[in-house]
């Protein structure tokens, strides 16, 4: 596993079932933090990861707090339109968290705010639209970190 992807709530089944997928083809390992807006069960859900969920290392967490408290030593970094970082601006290493926050709200403020020296964003020219597609801002932030690793084991 070279990276943890975090989802904090996610809402919409097709994007995390893209992330899964794309989980899957990295390497990565995806954490889901509950409450879910959707089934594990749900058909979008397994249509968008295609038969790759046998092959996908998931875990599921009650809360944020429960994720950090199990993984208190780890590194974790917060993309948010929020941030003054670039997602390329940051030195990733094997086993980093990268969290991503809800489709319709991001972060809360309480992550957030208590996280800025390590929050990062993904740059996008100034608009009235709020943000890139989540499956899309994982995609290039997981690929950037795993470009600065020299695509470990990747063909």
């Amino acid at each position: 596993m070279f990276l943890n992807i975090v989802l904090f709530q996610p809402e919409i089944p097709q994007n995390t079932g893209n992330i899964a997928r794309t989980c899957v083809l990295t390497n990565c390992k995806l954490h889901l933090i509950e409450p879910l807006g959707f089934s594990l069960d749900e058909k979008h859900l397994k249509r968008a990861g295609l038969d790759y969920w046998q092959y996908l290392d998931l875990e599921i967490h009650k809360s944020y707090e429960d994720l950090r408290e199990k993984y208190k030593d780890g590194k974790f970094y917060f993309s948010t339109t929020h941030a003054s970082k670039f997602h390329s601006d940051v030195k990733y290493k094997e086993g980093d968290f990268i969290v991503f926050g809800r489709e319709s709200s991001g972060l809360p403020d309480y992550i957030r705010n208590s996280e800025m020296e390590n929050s990062i964003r993904v740059p996008m020219i100034n608009t009235t639209t709020r943000s890139l597609n989540l499956s899309n801002t994982v995609s290039i932030v997981t690929y950037e970190a795993l470009r600065q690793m020299n695509f470990p084991n990747m063909k």
